[in-house]
């Protein structure tokens, strides 16, 4: 489990096919500090498995599901990557739930700066994840745990503070790139709940 805050910016320093998936390179330092064979990092909000550790680098496999359902099909040697090693029991959660699992992408529609130095990012929303998208809600972007500052029918926007932008990828993201999406999973959790007693009150009328 992941909380979506971001503990450095790593660099793909390699990407080798490996069969139908691709395994890839990753130079970074802080979540090298503890790493080990079959430890679980988050790269732009995507679980992946280490297989493979030097003093600044570190590797991963990723399957053609994960290159297809993700944004990592479209990294590149020098895409700069947003990196979170799982939390630790007796630490804090300091941004939200985020469990690694991408749900979708979508692409940035618009990037305003603000006259308080802040930026407010839009994103494309799409119908078949639309419903777990609330204002003031929680959502993961490119592992990046952000609070949804308003949202309509097609789009979200989210404020980004400058701290934010400085030490993750978002500031050098551009409009049209994709984004990994993580939605709240309390929200899907509850939208189950409710579905099954929904049905039980069916089954039983």
């Amino acid at each position: 489990m992941f909380t979506g805050i971001i503990e450095e910016v790593g660099t793909i320093k390699n990407l080798s096919p490996s069969g139908s998936g691709v395994r890839i390179f990753i130079e970074s330092s802080v979540v090298l500090d503890d790493i080990e064979i079959g430890a679980s990092i988050a790269v732009n909000g995507c679980c992946l498995t280490v297989t493979e550790f030097a003093e600044d680098w570190w590797s991963a496999d990723a399957v053609p599901e994960t290159m297809d359902i993700t944004s990592l099909g479209s990294l590149t040697e020098k895409s700069l990557v947003n990196l979170e090693r799982p939390v630790q029991a007796t630490g804090r959660l300091g941004g939200h739930i985020v469990q690694g699992h991408i749900d979708s992408t979508t692409p940035i529609e618009n990037i305003e700066v603000e006259d308080d130095g802040s930026y407010r990012y839009t994103f494309a929303l799409d119908d078949s994840w639309s419903r777990y998208v609330c204002q003031k809600g929680s959502i993961a972007v490119d592992g990046i745990s952000l609070t949804v500052a308003s949202v309509n029918k097609s789009s979200f926007s989210i404020a980004i503070i400058p701290h934010t932008w400085e030490v993750t990828n978002l500031s050098h993201k551009s409009i049209g790139d994709l984004v990994n999406i993580e939605v709240d999973v309390l929200a899907k959790y509850v939208e189950r709940q409710l579905a099954h007693t929904r049905e039980k009150e069916v089954n039983s009328a």
